[in-house]
């Protein structure tokens, strides 16, 4: 009778066998034994009857604003807000102050990171002119999820706007890189668009040409250079279907808001649902469904990206582009799945396997043995609404407030360890870097 750490019993399993009840064994943080474990033993036994086990979620694209944006978030609050929304791991982006560029910022934030955050993670080291000659030794660091470059503007000042930037950036480079595509040149040309006081005309100005029209300067230089790139937070139907036609150096990120929202929340929420690129009308939103339905889009990434309620105030277009998202992740698209819009399976293969094929992820993103314990427990009945009071974001507050969802998290383990149950926060920080197939260390 083998002995373990944790037995996870009595609950639907879903991983690579399917869907079925299943119990789930941990030692030393890794999965030990998959099955029926009736006549097995361990320290602890955690009943999950009525329940499913999802792989841990891993959310490709947050901001969790720190060093130097603090006020609105920084690892340690943005990491709980995840793991209170079932979220295990997470991708963090560059645009914080000073920019993640170098060594010396990167391994700063891997530090700070390192036994604070909640969860999991890796973050991106931004590409500019500046570090090119660079970016093939800090792409492999320990902890990198990979090279991020802004081909259009938004929080912060990375960009690099030139196709001649982005091929050389690409030349570079060896693994998967990831882009903010929107064209810099249009977005100065139609900034005249942009009128005062009126959040709504965001997707006039940042319009879906504007979009289109850099993902097919993307594509190209990709397909010229040879290079796989990740198109983050997709917000067009046309982006959709053109990227059908070049899967083999594009990989597809598609986000919550982009899903959920349409043309009238700027009615709703003004400047509250102000994003880059924006929340645009249905028909936009249904071309993005269109994509997940038939595969082109690969990954779920929440783009959570806070800022404060004074931040969000000034009147368009002072104000700030970004909404929380990495706590509301799970429930929002739980909610979709029980509406019928996407199968469980599917909502798994977009935030786990899928971030695993794409990135190769060491030992993450399936409920296999020898995988870390990273389990996603989620309650498929649970009706809940979700409150700006109980957002752990630093900036304190949800697009959805108010919102009624089908399906809830209900537990956030990390390597084997219960950081989550039931709303409660239960194990210390205990986050590590992330380790990648492409960047593993050498040993001796």
């Amino acid at each position: 009778m083998a002995q373990y750490d944790t037995i996870f019993k009595n609950a639907t399993l879903l991983n690579h066998d399917g869907e079925g009840l299943a119990d789930v064994a941990v030692r030393a943080g890794r999965i030990a034994a998959l099955g029926d474990l009736s006549g097995d033993s361990a320290r602890e036994i955690v009943d999950c009857t009525g329940l499913h086990i999802l792989p841990g979620v891993i959310d490709t694209q947050v901001h969790f604003r720190e060093p130097g944006l603090t006020h609105k978030e920084d690892l340690e609050s943005g990491s709980l807000s995840a793991v209170m929304g079932g979220v295990t791991g997470v991708f963090e982006m560059p645009n914080t102050n000073p920019l993640t560029t170098s060594r010396e910022t990167f391994e700063a934030k891997i530090a700070a990171g390192a036994n604070r955050m909640h969860c999991d993670f890796a973050f991106y080291i931004g590409g500019t002119h500046e570090n090119v000659d660079e970016l093939a030794a800090l792409e492999r660091l320990p902890g990198c999820a990979g090279i991020k470059v802004f081909m259009g503007s938004s929080t912060g000042s990375l960009l690099v706007a030139d196709d001649d930037g982005v091929e050389n950036i690409l030349n570079a480079i060896s693994r998967r890189a990831a882009f903010h595509s929107e064209d810099e040149f249009m977005l100065e040309a139609r900034k005249h668009l942009r009128v005062e006081g009126d959040p709504s005309s965001h997707p006039v100005w940042r319009s879906p040409e504007v979009a289109l029209n850099c993902t097919k300067r993307l594509v190209a230089l990709a397909h010229k250079t040879g290079k796989r790139i990740h198109v983050l937070h997709i917000s067009t139907a046309e982006e959709m279907v053109y990227l059908a036609d070049h899967k083999d150096v594009a990989s597809v990120e598609v986000t919550p808001h982009h899903l959920t929202l349409d043309e009238t929340a700027y009615e709703l929420l003004g400047t509250y649902v102000q994003m880059n690129p924006p929340v645009r009308d249905a028909i936009h939103r249904d071309g993005i469904w269109a994509g997940v339905s038939n595969g082109v889009a690969d990954i779920l990434g929440s783009d959570h990206a806070p800022h404060t309620r004074e931040e969000k105030d000034h009147a368009y277009p002072a104000s700030h582009s970004g909404m929380t998202g990495v706590q509301t992740l799970v429930p929002i698209m739980l909610d979709h799945v029980n509406a019928g819009k996407l199968s469980l399976q599917r909502f798994v293969d977009m935030t786990s396997a899928g971030p695993n094929r794409l990135f190769g992820i060491a030992n993450k993103g399936r409920i296999a043995v020898g995988y870390d314990a990273d389990l996603t427990i989620v309650d498929l009945k649970r009706r809940e609404t979700i409150r700006n009071a109980d957002v752990k974001s630093r900036a304190g507050w949800t697009p959805y407030d108010g919102v009624t969802v089908t399906g809830w998290p209900v537990g956030t383990i990390v390597r084997g360890k219960t950081v989550m149950w039931q709303g409660e926060l239960v194990t210390a920080s205990t986050g590590q870097p992330m380790r990648f197939l492409e960047a593993l260390p050498q040993q001796a």
